[in-house]
Parts: structure tokens; sequence; C-alpha cells
């Protein structure tokens, strides 16, 4: 497994989005998702304090919870690499040094962990200075209940403001970087954002790694999927995302393996990507996803998706 940026966190080529516990996969469904990608090789694990508060009922943190009950079964813990966020829970909705120090004892206990390996920045706040935000991630890492910072939803611009203040304070530098990209969503991620992550060393975790699910191939015209995300997923049928999908199709059936897993394939061998994010409520849902643990592909063949 490759390092993660400069860190000598260990992580595996797929990161397993902790999105959907709580949500739509129960405590029973999540563990069995959770031991059959640690089992298949996989040690990445996502998750966030506001997943699932969309979900009836739910406040926030029930994830973490999910993922700290299934870690206290685990005797390879360390083995691990758990990433969670701060900053978009309704009333924890901030960057403001109070919201970080409070939310991450909040996260601590909610995953029963005295550390957090990875903690992000789940959202930009320009309304909080960021020398206030990033002190308060500093203070994280010195006091050891954060191993390693990186950054979400963030501009260029901003960004670059953010390592610079990182740089002339001393301050935990981010490491990683979490923007929404994919095979049919490119244009805000390629360019200056990557540009600024590759100069300064951060390896980029993608979110929504397979567009909500259309990448998955399970989106037709005429086909009808029951999912929450159907609505989001299928505004991508149109002439371009049909293209990238044929071109799936073929290079699944050239590597015998599932549509999902070439198009992850593709994101992994993107300049500074190392471990795209994609959720499973399933074991055959994550039965897609597996391939792209060890799926290499041609340059050719990368070249082709890119070019569409």
């Amino acid at each position: 497994m490759p390092n993660l940026s400069t860190t000598d966190l260990n992580v595996s080529r797929l990161c397993l989005g902790g999105n959907v516990f709580g949500w739509t996969a129960d405590e029973e469904s999540s563990f069995a998702v959770l031991d059959a990608y640690t089992a298949a090789g996989g040690n990445f694990v996502d998750t966030a304090d506001v997943y699932s508060a969309w979900a009836d009922g739910n406040s926030g943190g029930e994830s973490e919870t999910i993922i700290g009950r299934w870690l206290a079964k685990r005797a390879d813990r360390d083995e691990i690499v758990v990433a969670t966020k701060v900053g978009m829970l309704a009333g924890f909705d901030n960057q403001k040094r109070d919201t970080i120090l409070t939310s991450a004892e909040r996260s601590l206990k909610r995953l029963g962990a005295d550390h957090i390996d990875l903690y992000y920045v789940h959202r930009d706040d320009p309304n909080t200075p960021l020398e206030e935000t990033l002190a308060a991630y500093d203070q994280l890492v010195r006091d050891g209940k954060v191993r390693y910072v990186a950054a979400s939803n963030f501009s260029a611009e901003r960004l670059a403001q953010a390592l610079a203040i990182q740089e002339r304070e001393g301050f935990a530098k981010f490491v990683a970087l979490q923007p929404e990209y994919n095979l049919v969503s490119r244009s805000q991620f390629e360019g200056e954002l990557q540009r600024v992550a590759a100069e300064n060393g951060l390896a980029t975790v993608p979110y929504f790694s397979l567009a909500k699910g259309f990448l998955t191939g399970k989106y037709r015209p005429g086909v009808e999927v029951d999912s929450p995300r159907a609505g989001a997923a299928s505004k991508h049928l149109d002439e371009h995302g049909l293209q990238v999908l044929e071109a799936l199709d073929e290079l699944a059936e050239t590597h015998s393996t599932s549509v999902a897993a070439v198009a992850l394939a593709w994101l992994a061998q993107q300049p500074t990507v190392a471990a795209p994010i994609a959720s499973a409520r399933t074991l055959e849902q994550l039965n897609d996803l597996l391939p792209v643990l060890s799926l290499e592909l041609t340059q050719a063949e990368v070249d082709r998706l890119s070019a569409i």
C-alpha cells in the first residue's frame, strides 16, 4: 500500500465511504460491508460527523458510531485508517475554534478512539479567519488527538491561502484534499485546484467518485433505479454520459470486471489521486468496487476515457 502524501499512513487504493452507514445501510449491513472490504485488503474508511443526519430520526454521528462499534470488535484497530470531518453538522456548521475542538471530542467518543487518523475541514468557512481555524487543527495534532489534517470543498485560492498560513505559522499542514471529482464531473478539480494540490504534495481523495452511482452503469435510458440518489445520478444521462458508459462497458468487458471498477481505476490513475472514495450499502455493491484495489488500465485506455 502506498503512503498518503508524506505521511506514514499506508492506505488502500479504494477508500470506503461511510456516508451510507446509518442511512441506507443499517448496522448489520454496515458491519458486513466493512468486514468484506477489509478482508479484501482495504483499510481506509471515510466518514463525517454529519453522516447520516439527513435520514429520518437521525441527528448526525450515526456513521461514526457504527464504525466505532465495528472497530471495537477488531484486534487490528491500528491497521485501519479512519478519516472524519467537521463543519457541516447543524449547530457545528462552521470552522470556529470551539466548534472544531468540541466536534473532535464528540467524534472521538463516537469512534471509541483516542485519535483520528485524518481530520478534514469539511467545508471552507469564509466567515471565520483562516488563522483561527488552522490554529485549532494544529492544537489537535499537538495534543495527539489527530494525526494529520486535510481539506475538503476548498477553492484553489483559499486552499493556497490556508497552506501559506500553515507554512508561515508553523501549523500542521494539510496532507490531503477531498474534492468532488469523477469521470463526468471534472472541471471543478482539474486546473487550478489540481495544480495547487500537486505543487504542495497533497494527496487527492475524491468524493462522488462514481457520480452518485451513475458510473456504476446501472443508470440507462428507460431504466428506473430505486435509489435516493437516482435523480442526481440520472442528470448525466445525456450524450456525453452515454459516450462514457459505452467506453466503460467495452473496457469492463476487456478486463472482465465491473463498470464501476473501470471508472474508479481511471480516477485512481489521475495525477495526485491516492484513493477514490466509494460507498456500498450491500455486499453486491461492494463486489463491484473491490476490483479497483488491483485493476490497472493501460495508458491508452486512460487516455481514451479522458478524451471523451
